[in-house]
């Protein structure tokens, strides 16, 4: 028998596409050849029956027999486990590609303890039948056989629907567990009887215990890690490494004392109350009389004492920018040194939150919430954006403040309605419960 079904083309271009684009046809093919020498050997040498190993060479079968069937064989494993890897496999094929596909499983099935797989033969008797093939044993699974190659055509496409049916199934699909004889709340209860009743199941229990103690030990040193090193790092960068070169560069003659408009505004409202202040002190007899000459030189000393504070607010400011950004670089070293430890912060986190009941939860969601997206959190928002500009040195705009307090505590509260609605109610519907009649 010999293929008809891949048409050949001169064309280079083609020939090129055939090999990049036709991997499943050309495998299975050359499988499909294999298992057609297979069938010959079967045919000639063992009476159509099964290929057997025996350990004492048969009178009337050639040495080089074993070595040609165990060649054939080879590549019907290679080329049908090529062929099952392709990125397209049984979606194009035709009637006559899934009549050698049944042929070529049916036949490497036969020769395998699992289909496809890279199984030892089955050893047989050395006793070999020389008049049938019937007494052969029964191989622990079922035999595709060669027959069904030669099904109709509407039981081919049954079984191939249910084929990629199988192959299609979403990858999240829970296993079927079939019932017992037993409930399992019973079964589960002698497991936990014989589990007391063992000897060593002390030592488990320690074990398990030293075990969860030593993931707590690193959760708990891996947070404070996360903590401390960027604060320490953002201190001791400021102090010792930042602020001495910005003060140096930041001389007094060539930059100017002021980052921005509002610190301006600061320093004259200041210089402004100060002055006022004396003339109020010498109108009320508080004072000796003084001078006009006396009292421009008070303000004149005022005016530098209120220059040198703002320009060391500045010198702070810009320390704080490059101080963060090293606080930011160490935090991310923390997390590339320790990332092994990663997977056990997050556990012992899930440990804590899980073990909260369904009112610790909901309190704890409604408290979170309310501060950040409830109807006072504006009001936080402004003194922590504000807070956060003045150590930066940036100039407060109050429209991108009020701009950002319209859009993302929103944001976040229709994200948190959102996991509620989607994750919550599915984890713990108690506490969604309760959550409701908190808020109600």
């Amino acid at each position: 028998m010999t293929s008809t079904f891949f048409n050949k083309s001169t064309d280079p271009l083609s020939q090129l596409k055939g090999k990049i684009f036709g991997t499943p046809e050309r495998s299975l093919e050359q499988a499909y050849q294999a298992a057609l020498s297979i069938k010959s050997i079967e045919d000639r040498y063992f009476h159509g029956g099964k290929v057997t190993v025996s350990t004492a060479n048969d009178a009337q079968i050639p040495t080089s027999v074993q070595s040609e069937f165990e060649k054939h064989l080879s590549i019907l494993k290679q080329q049908m486990k090529e062929f099952n890897t392709s990125s397209s496999t049984q979606g194009n094929l035709g009637q006559d590609h899934l009549m050698r596909l049944f042929f070529t499983e049916g036949t490497l099935t036969k020769y395998t303890l699992e289909p496809q797989s890279s199984a030892a033969l089955v050893p047989f008797s050395t006793n070999l039948p020389t008049n049938s093939s019937s007494q052969l044993p029964t191989p622990p699974i079922q035999v595709i056989e060669v027959k069904q190659a030669i099904a109709p055509e509407k039981t081919r496409a049954r079984q191939l629907h249910r084929k990629n049916s199988r192959n299609s199934a979403p990858e999240n699909a829970e296993p079927q567990v079939k019932a017992g004889v037993l409930p399992r709340s019973l079964e589960r209860t002698i497991n936990k009887i014989k589990n007391e009743l063992d000897p060593n199941a002390e030592a488990e229990v320690v074990k398990s215990f030293r075990r969860s103690q030593k993931k707590t030990v690193v959760a708990i040193r891996l947070l404070a890690l996360l903590i401390l090193i960027p604060l320490i790092t953002q201190q001791v960068s400021k102090l010792y490494l930042v602020q001495p070169i910005v003060d140096r560069v930041r001389d007094e003659a060539v930059t100017p004392v002021f980052l921005n408009s509002e610190m301006k505004e600061e320093a004259l409202k200041e210089l402004q109350t100060f002055e006022e202040e004396l003339k109020l002190e010498r109108l009320m007899g508080a004072a000796p009389a003084l001078t006009s000459e006396a009292i421009e030189e008070k303000v004149k000393d005022k005016a530098t004492e209120i220059s040198q504070e703002f320009r060391h607010r500045s010198n702070n400011a810009v320390s704080n920018v490059f101080a963060d950004i090293i606080a930011v670089l160490s935090f991310a070293l923390v997390l590339l040194w320790r990332r092994k430890d990663i997977m056990m912060l997050k556990s012992f986190m899930d440990n804590i939150v899980t073990g909260l009941s369904d009112s610790a939860k909901a309190f704890s969601i409604i408290l979170i919430t309310d501060i950040f997206v409830g109807f006072h959190s504006p009001h936080g928002w402004e003194v922590l954006l504000e807070g956060l500009s003045s150590h930066l040195g940036i100039a407060a705009n109050r429209g991108v403040i009020f701009l950002f307090i319209a859009t993302v505590p929103v944001i976040l509260a229709t994200i948190f309605k959102y996991w509620v609605f989607r994750s919550l109610s599915r984890m713990s519907p108690s506490t969604v419960a309760t959550l409701k009649e908190m808020n109600d």
